[in-house]
């Protein structure tokens, strides 16, 4: 039996251990927090799980809360020009409904029942000290924690790196009390673009107690959003964020003004420095680790692809498993694997990099076109589940431009 080590019990690293579980692997999971710990601790993302993402989740039976989270309808985006004037809005529906479980929900089922089909965990320091020993012991060891010190393992990877420091900085606070919004499909994940601030996202989503609603500042640095850096308590913090909403983006204060946060460890604060590592480290002569998911490709939350990306990470690296059978783990092997990921995470990257700075006046005129064409609107929402579509329209200004052209002839007929 092939023994394989995995360090970081998150979305990605607990998705390949249960589905190498089934598969007869010898594994062993590393994480710092039991399933009690990680389940009373604080939030730890905005997740958005998007169709397919949540397909590969089905398929390896880990789909726990498919009955109990709330399953998103619709995208509505509104670019507002401050103070609080809308300049457009627009709404899509999805083809297949999103889900968010809060990651200490998921986390700490995922792990429990990890544990109760017999998987093995070492509880303790996560760090670049203890892989060598690790990796010496068992045919395969990947990193799939992105946090503190094992970021170093791996090399930056210049090539696909343009950002040196973080784009914005991040403010979410889960709370229960926001309204519905009248005449719009529920329930509803909403996007709203202030000039000169940064973002708001407000998204339905399932916590510790039950049903509940995030909302995440993603605040331009030195912008009037980029207010955090207290890191207040929930309730100060919710008291902010309606402050900011009431000015910036009224509508969306008129929905979220009754909002009081969930639980003492509603809020997360932070800045992420989007980076593309390279996959595979050398931790002791002729000893070497893989890199997984957050580990080696770090995008900004700003088009929610985090835990997508994870799951799409944990099902390739599954299949290149299997598919190796008894064959060496070696370096050239490692590599190849981190390519089938890529094909798509590389697609990710670009798509968040795009969104992350001031946006070409192409993306401008086709934010106006979904404003216009309920075609372009669909389009635009659903992308998010695949991120690979908007290669085909969206990323250039020629594509851009050809894609509006057909847009309109479209609508004339």
């Amino acid at each position: 039996m092939r023994r394989i080590a995995i360090v970081g019990a998150g979305q990605a690293g607990l998705h390949l251990a249960l589905a190498l579980l089934a598969a007869d692997y010898d594994v062993t999971l590393v994480t710092d927090r039991t399933a009690q710990e990680v389940r009373a601790g604080r939030v730890m993302s905005t997740q958005l799980m998007f169709g397919p993402a949540r397909q590969l989740e089905r398929a390896a039976g880990l789909n726990l809360w498919d009955a109990t989270a709330p399953g998103v309808s619709t995208l509505r985006v509104t670019v507002w020009d401050p103070p609080g004037k809308s300049a457009l809005t627009f709404t899509g529906q999805f083809d297949e409904p999103p889900h968010s479980v809060d990651q200490r929900v998921k986390t700490a089922g995922w792990l429990g029942l990890y544990e109760a089909r017999g998987g093995r965990v070492r509880y303790g320091s996560v760090t670049p000290a203890l892989l060598p020993a690790l990796a010496a012991e068992h045919d395969l060891t990947i990193v799939a924690s992105g946090r503190g010190d094992l970021t170093r393992v791996f090399a930056r990877n210049p090539l696909y790196c343009p950002f040196d420091r973080p784009q914005r900085t991040l403010a979410c606070v889960y709370v229960r009390g926001i309204a519905a919004p009248a005449g719009e499909p529920e329930p509803q994940t909403r996007i709203n673009a202030v000039a000169g601030a940064g973002e708001v996202f407000v998204l339905p989503a399932l916590t510790t107690g039950g049903p509940c609603g995030i909302v995440l500042f993603e605040a331009l640095p030195g912008g009037p959003f980029d207010c955090w850096h207290d890191q207040p308590s929930p309730d100060s913090c919710v008291s902010r964020a309606l402050g900011l909403l009431r000015t910036y983006t009224p509508g969306e204060y008129e929905l979220c003004k009754d909002a009081v946060p969930t639980d003492a460890g509603a809020t997360l604060y932070g800045a992420v420095t989007p980076v593309v590592r390279h996959p595979v480290a050398e931790v002791a002569p002729d000893t070497y680790v893989l890199g997984m998911a957050d580990a080696v490709v770090t995008n900004d939350p700003i088009t929610g692809q985090g835990s997508n990306t994870a799951a799409r990470g944990a099902a390739v690296y599954l299949d290149m498993i299997l598919e190796r059978g008894g064959a060496p783990f070696d370096p050239e092997w490692m590599r190849s694997a981190f390519a089938a990921f890529w094909r798509h995470a590389r697609q990710v990257t670009e798509f968040t990099n795009l969104m992350l700075e001031p946006l070409p006046q192409h993306v401008q005129r086709l934010l106006v076109a979904a404003a216009e064409h309920p075609a372009v609107a669909h389009r635009f929402v659903n992308g998010y589940a695949d991120p690979a579509d908007y290669h085909d329209w969206l990323m250039t200004a020629a594509l851009a431009e050809s894609y509006l052209a057909s847009a309109a002839a479209g609508t004339k007929r």
